[in-house]
């Protein structure tokens, strides 16, 4: 993996792919002083670096709008650069990252201090501020100075909005500031001190569980209040059937409520837990669920009931995931693997097209946070990703860029791979 300062480059022999349209061009993208300056064939690429795509596809940079990149507070698990690094290789060049920082991401300097760190990264990188004043639950952070500052959504992640006054009151505000309020969609009464999905293997396990119905009495909640105050709500981590259902059924009904599903929550069931003798990084939150939950989670991609794909990378040190599995924490890395998986289990098996699905990766997560979106026009800002969809590899400890290692696909088969990305004059080849 390189990363250089290329203003001039020649991406030669690719394939445009236009994820709204769903059409392709095979086409020369030539790029001077970090803009596109001419789209075709036979360009002027003199004194410009070139790069051969042929075979790959390009696209405009995807985003992943559900990542943790733990700096401020937790940068022994990873720092804004290290996430940015494993953006890179994963493909993107845009995340939006969590809150659960320390200081948590509730006063502007906060926010400020994150998108000044990532200024020099190849990786756009949008703060999610709080819904409440350290993520307590109790009263609303200043949203509208934390927007003005940059942050471009409101979540108190990791810790559901349990107050329904209070997040009547932040939807209200989401639709003056026009942001959504994405919540940790979870009744925790229901499954306090649960650790994997409630249900047969966990009963045979003896692990406490998490029912589905925690969280879905909690979407059906928040769908509510959204259609009560006219705001918008984003369902983060969808993970059970039933969830999916209430997301399609307040959307037939005109509700502003928006959702997302990670790559793992297609991929892995609670078998896993099992299977993997309780290894750790099978624990993540909300927990992997069913068959029968991964066969909605793909139904709900295809109808167009979950907008987007994310992966919650949450790095955890090793000296954290290596205890028993009840004291380890939640949480997995996804922004290296996210292709792959998608790749694996949803393009090959034709639940999407590649253009639906590098659509759910790159225009829904900036239409759901009103981000202006990239174009590969003359003039415009160079914002791309070079993949492909076919390409079978296995994913190894060495392809992991994150400061943590936390994750349960080493060597495992990927299907597709993300070769490389430009953004910001900087182009980073994952070699």
């Amino acid at each position: 993996m390189t990363t250089s300062n290329a203003p001039n480059l020649l991406l030669h022999g690719g394939t445009i792919l236009d994820p709204e349209s769903g059409t392709t061009l095979r086409a020369d993208i030539l790029v001077k002083d970090g803009k596109i300056a001419g789209i075709g064939e036979g360009l002027d690429a003199e004194g410009c670096e070139r790069y051969d795509a042929t075979g790959k596809m390009i696209s405009i940079g995807w985003m992943d709008m559900h990542v943790h990149l733990r700096e401020p507070g937790y940068e022994y698990k990873e720092t804004i650069e290290t996430g940015c690094r494993a953006a890179a290789f994963g493909g993107f060049t845009a995340v939006a990252c969590m809150p659960n920082t320390d200081p948590p991401i509730h006063t502007r300097d906060v926010v400020e201090f994150i998108i000044e760190r990532s200024e020099k990264t190849p990786v756009d990188v949008h703060p999610i501020a709080c819904v409440s004043k350290g993520r307590k639950g109790e009263s609303l952070s200043e949203m509208a100075d934390l927007a003005a500052g940059g942050a471009v959504a409101f979540s108190d992640d990791g810790d559901p909005v349990q107050d329904t006054s209070l997040m009547r009151h932040a939807l209200e505000y989401s639709s003056m500031l026009d942001v959504p309020i994405i919540n940790h969609e979870e009744e925790l009464p229901l499954g306090p001190k649960g650790h994997m999905h409630e249900g047969e293997v966990s009963t045979r396990l003896g692990l406490p569980g998490i029912p589905t119905i925690s969280e879905e009495i909690m979407i059906a909640r928040d769908i509510l209040l959204a259609e009560y105050t006219g705001g918008h709500v984003h369902v983060a981590h969808i993970s059970t059937a039933g969830a999916v259902e209430l997301v399609r059924q307040g959307k037939a009904r005109g509700v502003n409520v928006t959702t997302e599903v990670c790559t793992h929550h297609f991929t892995l069931t609670d078998k896993a837990v099992e299977d993997s003798d309780f290894d750790t990084h099978t624990k993540m939150h909300p927990p992997l669920r069913t068959d029968v939950d991964i066969e909605a989670m793909k139904k709900g991609l295809a109808d167009g009931t979950i907008d987007a794909i994310c992966t919650d990378h949450a790095p955890h040190a090793t000296f954290e995931k290596e205890v028993e599995y009840i004291a380890a924490p939640f949480g997995i890395l996804g922004l290296e693997t996210a292709w792959g998986l998608t790749g694996r289990e949803i393009v090959q098996p034709g639940v999407l097209t590649v253009a639906e699905a590098v659509y759910k990766l790159s225009v829904a997560p900036r239409q759901i946070l009103r981000i202006a979106l990239p174009r590969i026009e003359e003039g415009a800002p160079a914002n791309l990703t070079i993949f492909d969809a076919t390409s079978e590899w296995t994913f190894t400890a060495d392809d992991i860029k994150s400061k943590s290692v936390n994750t349960p696909f080493v060597g495992s088969k990927m299907v597709g791979r993300a070769w490389a990305v430009y953004n910001r004059g900087k182009f980073v080849v994952n070699a």
